[in-house]
């Protein structure tokens, strides 16, 4: 099974298959097309191994694309998709915000 078939939109794609990633992972496989469909979402993976289980890029695309798609309801300010991510450390942060930057560079999405 490749990315493709999740349906993750354009932009996507070329930012997952740019940082050299072929198929989607167990996790991932579950959990971006749940997102998408505007599901609820709690996954556990193991986590420290170095065996690249996917769990950020499980959560992370579907948010960007849900964001990148769905437009602000006419006269509302915020859009209707808002996300929230907590780690437990600083540098676990640092490197979500590392990964979501490399997903989302060819979305047209502002950071507030």
């Amino acid at each position: 099974m490749s990315f493709d078939s999740l349906g993750l939109s354009e932009p996507l794609l070329r930012a997952v298959n740019e940082l050299g990633y072929s198929s989607p992972t167990p996790i991932q496989l579950q959990a971006i097309p749940a997102v998408l469909k505007g599901g609820d979402l709690l996954a556990g993976a193991q986590t420290g191994t170095g065996t690249g289980t996917g769990k950020t890029a499980g959560f992370t695309l579907p948010i960007l694309q849900r964001l990148s798609q769905l437009a602000p309801a006419s006269g509302a300010a915020k859009r209707p998709v808002r996300a929230l991510i907590f780690t437990p450390t600083r540098e676990l942060a640092a490197q979500v915000e590392e990964s979501v930057r490399a997903y989302g560079k060819y979305l047209k999405l502002k950071r507030r």
